[in-house]
C-alpha cells in the first residue's frame, strides 16, 4: 500500500486529528484490535496505535488484490509475514519498514513445479546468500546483489551440467569451473558467459588443452596433452597460485562467500505498507540462465544444451599420444608443433597449417626478441604486467562516453608492484617498479574505437610471447618495441613529448572519432613504468601499420625535408627505412583515389599544423604483386598502364588455382553482395572500403586466390602502379621500370612541437653550416605542412592524359 498523506481514522478507535500528515505522527502509544478501511477500498484488521497499524494484522489492497498477514510497525510491514499474490505466488519471511527485507522464502505460481527461492533479501530484492530453483529444473545457489546472481556461486543445469565459480550481471564472469554431464569440463576465466582468457580444457578420458580464448573461440598458443601425459602439477599449481587458473578447492565446490554490495535505495512512501508490486521482483523476473548462460555454454562452448563444438580441440583428441603445442585464429587451428614424441607408435605430426595468405616463410622478421639475459628485459617483464594490470582493472568498468575529466595529466592512476606481490599485484621477476596510467578511460574507448579486442590487446602484449626490441630509425633516441604478432608498436617517450599528447588528446580524440580515415598514428595506451633503478621509462602503445598478411619489400619515411635525409651506404633489405632522397618510384593511384588519399593527408596536416606540430613523417611500405618482383616492361599492354587498374569478375577470379599463375600476384576483384568469402582484415584498421574506379558503385578487394580477401580502405591494401626511375651513365636517358605494388600509408611521429630548441636548431643550422633554410627539417609549422603536401603531392602524381 502506498503512503497516504491523509489517513482516516478506525471505527474502533478515532485518531485525535483528522487528518495525518505522517504515521509516525501518532499521538498515541496504545494498541487496540480494529480495523482500518481507506477510501479506495483498502482493508486493514488488527492491531492499531495512534490510527496507524503497530503489532500483527492482515490487510487487502483492493487494486491489486495482494494479502499480507504477519507484523507492523508504524503502518509498514515490519517482522515476520506473509504476503500473497493473486498470481498465487507467495513470499513467507522477514520485512523490514515495508520492504521484504531478511531472510525469506519466495515460491511462484504456487503448484509442483514453480520457481522458488530461499535467501536473502534486501529492500525487495535478493541480496546475499540464496538458493534459486528454476521451473525448468536448473539451481543456483550462491551470492546476491540488488536481484542479480553476481559473485561466487553454483549454478546447475537440469541436464547434469554444473558450474562452480564468479558471476557477474546474472553470466558466468571471471574465475571458475564448468563441468558437462559428458565428464568434460572447463576451468578458466569467462566474461559473459563464455570462455574468455588463459584456461584448461579437459577432456573425461583425461585429455587435455591448455591455452587461451576468445569470447568462446581458441585463440593464440596454447598445449595439448593426450590422455597418457597430464599437465605437470607443479605447472597448474604455479598458474593456480598466480591467479591464472581457478583454485581447485574453489573449483570442486567451495561453498560461494557472500557478496558485498551497496544497496542504498531511495524508500518512497509507504502509509499503511506499500502494496506489493504486480511485477515484484521475484523469480518470474529472473528467468533461468539456462536460455542466457545455457545457449552461451552450448554454442559457444560446446556444451549439451547446444550443438556448438568450438571448446573442442579436436574429435579425435583422445588418440593422439604426442604433446603439441597449438595455434588457433579465431577457433580455426593454423599449425601444430610436436613438443614430445617419447611414447612409441606416435602418428605423425601435422605440418603446419596456414589458414591465411601466403607469407613468405624465409622473411627476415626486423629486430630481435628479448630473452632473459636481453638489456632490455626486466623492462620488458614491467611493461607486460603493468598493461596487464591497467587492461584487467579498466575491462570491468562500464563502458560510457569519456568525460573532460578523463583528460588531462591529473586522469591517471599509479601503482606499486613489489617482486613478492601485494594485496592489489601478484609476485613476478622483475625488479620491483612502479606503474603510472595515464588517462585509462580515454584509450579504452579509442581501442574500441578501433576494434580492438582487449583479449587480444592482452594476449598480443603482456601473453606468453616475448617482445622484439627494433632498430630505431631516427635521431631520437627512442626505444621500439613490437609484440609478437606484429600488431602493436610500442615506443618509448621523453617527458616533453608525453605532455603534448596529453595536451592534444582531447583533440586528437574528436579527429580520430570524425574522421574514420584518418592516417595519424593510433594510439592504444600511455603509461610511465620506473624500476627501483631510478629512471622513469613513458611509452605509448601504438598500431603497426604494416601489420599485413603481405610482405613489405620496400618502406620509406617521408618528411619533405632534403637535408640528412637519405639512408647510408649499407646493404639494404626489406626492413630498411628509407628516406626522401632514396624515393625513386612515383605512384599511381585510382583518380578517385588520389583524391581521397591527398584529402585526408591534407586534413590531417591542417589538424597538426593548428596543433603547432611539425617533423611528422608520412611513413608508406608497398608490396611487389607480381611474383618474383616481376618487372612490367614497356611493351606491355595498355590494360596494365597505372590509370588502368583492371578489374576481374568473380568467375575469372575463379579460375585461378594460386596466386602465382596471376601475373600480378593479387588480383583485384569486385566486392559484390558476397559474404561467403574470408576477410583478412588487419587490426585496427577502421573506415569504410574504397569505390571501384570507371564509376562503379561497387566496393573491390584484393582476392588472394584459394585463402580470402584483403578489403581495400584509404591508406591500406590499396593497389597502385610504381615507375621506377633508374639513372644511367650521363649523358644516357633514364630507364622506368612499372611495377603492381599494394601500399600501406600512415601519418606518424605526431608528437614534436615547434618549440624553442626547434628555433634554436632551424638558425644555427641555416648561420653556422649555411644550409638551405627551406630544406632543414625544423621549420615552423605552417611551412612544414606546404612543404609535405607538395612533396607528398609529387610522389603520387596525377595520370598523364595519354595514359
Amino acid at each position: 500500500m502506498q503512503r497516504r498523506t491523509a489517513a482516516p481514522a478506525a471505527s474502533s478507535n478515532p485518531p485525535a486529528r483528522s487528518h495525518q500528515s505522517h504515521p509516525d505522527a501518532a499521538a498515541s502509544l496504545t494498541n487496540s484490535a480494529g480495523e482500518l478501511r481507506l477510501p479506495n477500498g483498502d482493508l486493514y484488521s488488527g492491531t492499531l496505535s495512534g490510527g496507524v497499524p503497530e503489532g500483527t494484522g492482515r490487510c487487502v489492497w483492493s487494486g491489486s488484490g495482494c494479502v499480507y498477514e504477519g507484523g507492523w510497525r508504524r503502518g509498514m510491514r515490519h517482522g515476520i509475514g506473509r504476503t500473497e499474490w493473486p498470481s498465487g505466488a507467495v513470499y513467507e519471511g522477514e520485512y523490514s519498514g515495508g520492504f521484504m527485507d531478511g531472510e525469506g522464502t519466495h515460491v511462484a505460481a504456487g503448484s509442483s513445479s514453480s520457481s522458488s527461492y530461499k535467501g536473502q533479501w534486501k529492500l525487495d530484492r535478493k541480496h546475499g546468500l540464496g538458493l534459486q530453483a528454476h521451473a525448468n529444473g536448473d539451481v543456483y545457489q550462491g551470492a546476491w546483489v540488488q536481484g542479480q546472481m553476481e559473485g561466487q556461486g553454483r549454478y546447475t543445469w537440469a541436464n547434469g551440467n554444473n558450474y562452480v565459480g564468479t558471476m557477474r550481471n546474472g553470466l558466468m564472469s571471471g574465475k571458475g569451473v564448468l563441468t558437462w554431464s559428458t565428464g568434460d569440463s572447463f576451468q578458466g576465466n569467462w566474461v559473459a558467459g563464455v570462455a574468455h582468457g588463459y584456461g584448461l580444457y579437459t577432456w573425461e578420458g583425461g585429455g587435455c588443452y591448455l591455452g587461451t580464448w576468445s569470447r568462446g573461440l581458441k585463440d593464440g598458443k596454447g598445449t595439448f596433452y593426450p590422455e597418457r601425459r597430464r599437465v605437470p602439477a607443479a605447472r597448474l599449481d604455479d598458474l593456480r597460485k598466480r591467479g591464472v587458473l581457478p583454485d581447485v578447492s574453489f573449483g570442486a565446490g567451495a561453498d560461494p562467500e557472500p557478496a558485498e554490495a551497496d544497496a542504498s535505495l531511495s524508500r518512497r512512501n509507504s502509509g499503511l505498507g506499500r502494496p506489493p508490486m504486480k511485477k515484484r521482483p521475484s523469480l518470474q523476473r529472473r528467468r533461468s540462465i539456462g536460455a542466457a548462460i545455457g545457449v552461451a555454454v552450448g554454442v559457444v562452448t560446446g556444451g549439451p544444451a547446444g550443438p556448438g563444438k568450438t571448446l573442442k580441440c579436436e574429435d579425435t583428441a583422445g588418440s593422439l599420444s604426442q604433446i603439441l603445442e597449438r595455434e588457433y585464429a579465431q577457433g580455426v587451428l593454423i599449425s601444430e608443433v610436436v613438443l614430445d614424441k617419447s611414447l612409441p607408435d606416435s602418428p605423425s605430426s601435422k605440418k603446419p597449417r596456414l589458414g591465411r595468405s601466403r607469407k613468405v616463410k624465409d622473411a627476415k622478421r626486423p629486430g630481435e626478441t628479448i630473452i632473459k639475459g636481453h638489456r632490455s628485459y626486466d623492462l620488458m617483464l614491467c611493461l607486460q604486467l603493468g598493461i596487464r594490470y591497467t587492461v584487467g582493472r579498466i575491462t570491468p568498468i562500464q563502458e560510457r562516453e569519456v568525460r573532460a575529466s578523463d583528460f588531462g595529466p591529473k586522469a591517471n592512476f599509479w601503482m606499486n608492484f613489489p617482486k613478492n606481490g601485494s594485496p592489489l599485484t601478484p609476485s613476478h621477476r622483475a625488479l620491483d617498479f612502479k606503474w603510472k596510467d595515464y588517462c585509462p578511460m580515454v584509450f579504452r574507448n579509442l581501442r574500441e574505437m578501433f576494434k580492438i579486442d582487449t583479449a587480444d590487446y592482452m594476449i598480443s602484449i603482456s601473453g606468453s610471447d616475448a617482445l622484439r626490441e627494433l632498430s630505431s630509425p631516427g635521431k631520437s633516441g627512442s626505444i621500439f618495441f613490437s609484440s609478437q604478432d606484429d600488431q602493436f608498436m610500442i615506443k618509448t617517450l621523453r617527458k616533453s613529448e608525453v605532455q603534448v599528447l596529453l595536451r592534444m588528446l582531447p583533440y586528437y580524440y574528436r579527429h580520430v572519432h570524425t574522421y574514420e580515415n584518418t592516417l595519424v598514428t593510433k594510439f592504444f595506451g600511455l603509461h610511465r613504468v620506473r624500476p627501483s633503478s631510478g629512471q622513469k621509462f613513458r611509452f605509448v602503445v601504438m598500431g603497426n601499420m604494416f601489420c599485413t598478411e603481405l610482405r613489405i619489400h620496400r618502406r620509406f619515411d617521408l618528411k619533405g625535408s632534403s637535408l640528412g635525409r637519405s639512408t647510408e651506404k649499407i646493404k639494404i633489405d626489406e626492413n630498411t627505412t628509407l628516406k626522401d632522397l632514396d624515393l625513386n618510384y612515383s605512384f599511381y593511384l585510382e583518380p578517385s583515389w588520389r583524391d581521397a588519399l591527398l584529402k585526408q593527408i591534407e586534413i590531417d596536416s591542417e589538424f597538426l599544423r593548428n596543433h603547432s606540430i611539425m617533423d611528422y613523417s608520412l611513413l608508406l611500405g608497398f608490396h611487389y604483386r607480381a611474383r618474383r618482383n616481376l618487372q612490367i616492361g614497356s611493351s606491355c599492354p595498355e590494360s596494365i598502364l597505372p590509370d588502368k587498374l583492371t578489374i576481374l569478375s568473380e568467375a575469372d577470379a575463379a579460375e585461378e588455382d594460386s596466386a602465382y599463375n596471376y601475373r600480378g600476384g593479387l588480383i583485384l576483384v569486385q566486392r559484390g553482395s558476397d559474404k561467403n568469402g574470408s576477410d583478412a582484415v588487419g587490426p585496427h584498421v577502421r573506415g569504410s572500403r574504397l569505390r571501384a574506379p570507371s564509376g562503379c558503385f561497387e566496393e573491390v578487394d584484393l582476392l588472394i586466390p584459394g585463402t580470402g580477401r584483403l578489403p581495400i580502405q584509404l591508406g591500406v591494401n590499396m593497389p597502385a602502379r610504381a615507375e621506377k626511375e633508374e639513372k644511367q651513365e650521363e649523358g644516357s636517358k633514364s630507364l622506368h621500370h612499372m611495377y603492381d605494388v599494394v601500399l600501406y600509408i600512415g601519418i606518424i611521429d605526431i608528437l614534436q612541437k615547434y618549440n624553442m630548441t626547434k628555433k634554436i636548431e632551424h638558425a644555427y643550422k641555416s648561420i653556422k653550416y649555411k644550409y638551405n633554410p627551406l630544406s632543414i627539417s625544423a621549420v615552423e609549422p605552417q611551412f612544414y605542412s606546404e612543404r609535405f603536401l607538395k612533396f607528398v603531392g609529387t610522389a603520387f602524381p596525377q595520370n598523364s592524359s595519354n595514359q
